[in-house]
């Protein structure tokens, strides 16, 4: 037996829904955390890199500026 959200489950029966089926209606349930858990990991890395191109890109663009101007002024 797997684990299941007892608020879910009490959700359930109290709605109307049979004690079996309410039970696996909650294990379902919480099984799905687990993923949300991997998904949410999985965009913090995603959110790191992206803070790490937006600085690239703009210490890239400083440097494009600097010899942009540099070569104009000359």
């Amino acid at each position: 037996m797997s684990t299941m959200i007892s608020e879910a489950y009490d959700a359930f029966v109290s709605a109307g829904a049979p004690e079996e089926k309410a039970r696996k209606a909650a294990e379902a349930l919480s099984g799905q955390d687990g993923h949300v858990v991997k998904i949410e990991a999985e965009l913090v890395v995603i959110h790191g890199e992206l803070a790490l191109l937006k600085w690239m890109l703009g210490l890239a663009l400083i440097l494009l500026s600097a010899v942009a101007l540099r070569l104009f002024m000359h």
